[in-house]
């Protein structure tokens, strides 16, 4: 039975948030001398003066009718990585406790473990890039905290096994992470229609890919009330600044342009990568539910540094595990793609 109170650290428990100024008095109104902010305005061009909301409820409420999910089970970071070190450091002790990351997979998470000083687990893969869900469990043991799962996967581009997913998340008492930043390019559909059903589920989505704000740095986290009201209580006080909450308020009010940018890269994905089997020395061009190809190539590395000199700059991921002689390429714009394409039929081995 997964508790989050069993879980949770016993100093995270016990920890006061910070209470800003902006949290004890909510409204918009009114003469501000409360937070030592500038009265004069800004150095910079733009409202930059005043302290942004430390909850964003503007972006929650948008993103509540967007992803039909409460307000209230929304967390919002500087990107996903924020909430996944957040979660890191939510329940593992360092030193003692661990996660499973399955490879080839983000390096974040590994990144995120290694700097609290929490032990990582790897159960990779298998050849078709899909879970293991016996051999994870398996690997779980009583200081298990989490459970990291990329879906679709970086660097592979594939959908996991909506069951495997579902034993995961039924066998294991701690937090499985569902890290859904390209599910916008997915035909399956997210589980965030889950969290209801999975108390220890946090599904992980982002603006950065789809939505074409990687600029903005802005994650986001979706999980119980409960899981996210602890999220609340040790974040920065002002994580996400004025600016971002601007323009990404502006942003969310363009999903049709959204949704026309991923019909563009989804069509451009089906055509490179008939492109690129034609190539010789290309030996297999992965299925991709993202907006990129895991290609398979003789000499990968040497095509990698090839196109660096061509100032088209890719992924070189022959030394990951499962991911040998590969690369990963994103799909780009139609002339762009052309000009990969032309390169390539340019290089002689």
């Amino acid at each position: 039975m997964f508790s989050l109170d069993k879980l949770l650290r016993e100093n995270i428990k016990n920890a006061k948030p910070y209470s800003s100024a902006r949290d004890e008095y909510k409204g918009k109104e009114g003469i501000f001398l409360d937070a030592n902010e500038n009265p004069y305005g800004s150095a910079a061009t733009g409202d930059f003066n005043r302290y942004p909301d430390p909850l964003q409820w503007e972006i929650k409420e948008i993103l509540s009718n967007i992803k039909r999910v409460e307000p209230e089970k929304i967390f919002l970071g500087n990107g996903s990585d924020e909430p996944i070190d957040l979660i890191i450091r939510m329940v593992c002790r360092p030193g003692k406790d661990n996660i499973i990351i399955l490879p080839p997979t983000y390096g974040m998470y590994e990144v995120s473990a290694a700097i609290s000083d929490v032990e990582i687990r790897q159960v990779p893969l298998t050849e078709d890039y899909q879970l293991k869900p016996d051999e994870i469990l398996k690997a779980v043991d009583e200081n298990t905290k989490i459970i990291f799962i990329c879906s679709p996967n970086n660097p592979t581009g594939n959908i996991m096994n909506k069951k495997d997913v579902e034993k995961i998340l039924k066998g294991f008492n701690g937090i499985v992470v569902v890290d859904e930043a390209y599910i916008d390019f997915a035909p399956s559909t997210s589980f965030l229609s889950g969290l209801d059903q999975y108390p220890n589920l946090i599904v992980l989505q982002t603006l950065s890919k789809a939505w074409g704000m990687a600029g903005l740095r802005l994650g986001m986290a979706f999980a119980s009330k409960e899981i996210i009201s602890v999220y609340n209580k040790i974040k920065y006080p002002y994580n996400i600044n004025i600016a971002t909450q601007q323009f990404v308020k502006e942003g969310l009010m363009n999903i049709l342009n959204k949704e026309k940018m991923v019909a563009q890269i989804l069509e451009q994905r089906e055509k490179l990568g008939e492109e690129l089997k034609k190539l010789s020395f290309v030996s297999k061009v992965y299925p991709s539910d993202a907006n990129f190809l895991l290609v398979k190539m003789d000499k990968a590395p040497k095509i990698f540094e090839f196109l660096i000199g061509n100032k088209i700059i890719t992924r070189d991921r022959s030394k990951v595990r499962l991911c040998e002689d590969s690369i990963r390429i994103s799909v780009g714009t139609e002339k762009e793609n052309e000009a990969l394409m032309k390169k390539l039929s340019e290089w002689k081995g």
